[in-house]
């Protein structure tokens, strides 16, 4: 069990991509990533004099710039790190957005049609968790969706699905937890309540920038419950791209630097599942998109 998900965690792990990281609150580049999760990092503040500062936040508005001094912060003195000091990448979005039945087998699994536009829903940014953080279960319905995370740089209005690629900063692995009881208690089902319990928006482990993914249309996701994988599959099964859901969502409101996208999950949720397996006490899920990363979070 322990050696498959190291094996996991080891195809994950970012080469020469350009990585930032939330460590301990303040913005740091990885230069380094070891199979335990942890590594060394740069601290942007400090490498750059002040020019940047260190609340990861401020960062997303001038991510073009700082995509420009990466070479000079790689040079810079490194500290090490370990998994537990990971922070979410983007810690106080304006705005968390979800988007259900976006991937094709997952709609199957779920006995609905293909939609014929993203359904969208927000989680509320007080669910957001570390991605290495404990996840409360203190409800027996909880699911899990392993998810690619996109992370708004530029951001703004009526983007072009053609440019909308440079208006994201990056990528992370995350979890949409999802109290299946509460989702579905009025009719018609309301989404945001049910998905943004405390903790229930783990995601990470660092933030992978799409100028340096030659892969992003087409990710691979991996998720594992107890060592056992029960989620398997890939980006390029969404219905809609992330381009696709940049341009949908920014053609109705605005999108501001560091806003968060949890964009859909792949089929193997435990709703659907016969009989339905929910999360416990004790579980432990590992989600891995490969030259991304892993996040790793323990059910208490």
């Amino acid at each position: 069990m322990v050696d498959a998900e190291t094996t996991l965690k080891s195809m994950s792990q970012p080469s020469d991509a350009i990585t930032f990281a939330n460590i301990k609150g303040r913005a740091a580049l990885v230069v380094d990533v070891h199979s335990t999760g942890g590594g060394r990092a740069v601290d942007i503040e400090r490498a750059t004099n002040g020019a940047f500062g260190h609340q990861p936040m401020h960062l997303f508005s001038r991510w073009n710039e700082l995509r420009e001094i990466v070479p000079t912060l790689r040079a810079a003195a490194s500290e090490a790190f370990v998994a537990g000091d990971l922070r979410a990448p983007a810690p106080e979005p304006r705005q968390v957005f979800g988007i259900g039945l976006n991937y094709r087998a997952h709609a199957a699994e779920t006995g609905v049609p293909i939609p014929d536009s993203p359904l969208t829903f927000t989680k509320f940014a007080s669910s957001i968790n570390a991605p290495h953080g404990d996840i409360r279960i203190d409800v027996p319905s909880a699911d899990w969706e392993i998810e690619v995370v996109a992370v708004v740089g530029s951001g703004g209005r009526k983007i072009p699905e053609s440019s909308a690629w440079d208006s994201i900063a990056g990528i992370c692995v995350g979890q949409d937890i999802s109290d299946r009881v509460l989702q579905r208690a009025t009719q018609p089902p309301q989404f945001g309540l049910g998905k943004s319990r405390e903790g229930y928006a783990p995601f990470g482990p660092w933030l992978v920038d799409v100028a340096s993914l030659s892969n992003r249309d087409a990710l691979p996701l991996t998720c594992t419950l107890n060592g056992e994988i029960v989620q398997q599959s890939n980006s390029n099964d969404l219905i809609f791209s992330i381009p696709q859901l940049v341009a949908y969502l920014s053609s109705i409101v605005e999108l501001f630097p560091g806003d968060v996208i949890f964009t859909g999950t792949p089929s193997g949720v435990g709703a659907a599942r016969k009989p339905p397996r929910f999360l416990a006490s004790g579980d432990v899920l590992v989600s891995t998109i490969d030259g991304v990363g892993s996040i790793t979070n323990r059910c208490v």
